[in-house]
């Protein structure tokens, strides 16, 4: 290997010889069992709660503001009567359409089913 490549981690210049450390792991390793271990951290000295001093004080509006009026739209007008005979008529004429359909579409992947377990056998 040259040196400097990005696999040769003994280079003691790092990666493509700039400076740096030769071992990236070397931070998360366990410290060795004889190593001195370090005292706990200092806990910070208590501090009293800040008490809640409530919203941020507001100015009123001028005297005299209103919000902006919006033109008022006029009241939508009354729909035509539906006529719910002939609404079911049509739906009953739709779902039998939709039912031959998927029947047919039923018969010809059983077709083809059939074809290709046919085609497998001989």
């Amino acid at each position: 290997m040259t040196s400097g490549s990005p696999s040769d981690r003994s280079d003691p210049q790092g990666f493509a010889g700039q400076p740096g450390p030769v071992d990236d792991e070397a931070q998360w390793r366990r410290p060795a069992a004889d190593a001195p271990s370090l005292p706990p951290p200092v806990p910070p000295p208590p501090t009293e709660p800040v008490a809640y001093a409530g919203p941020p004080p507001t100015d009123p509006p001028p005297a005299g503001w209103r919000p902006p009026l919006v033109v008022q739209a006029p009241p939508p007008r009354a729909l035509p009567a539906q006529d719910l005979l002939r609404l079911d008529e049509a739906e009953q004429r739709a779902r039998t359409l939709t039912y031959g359909i998927a029947m047919v579409a039923g018969a010809v992947m059983i077709l083809v089913v059939l074809v290709l377990c046919g085609r497998v056998l001989l």
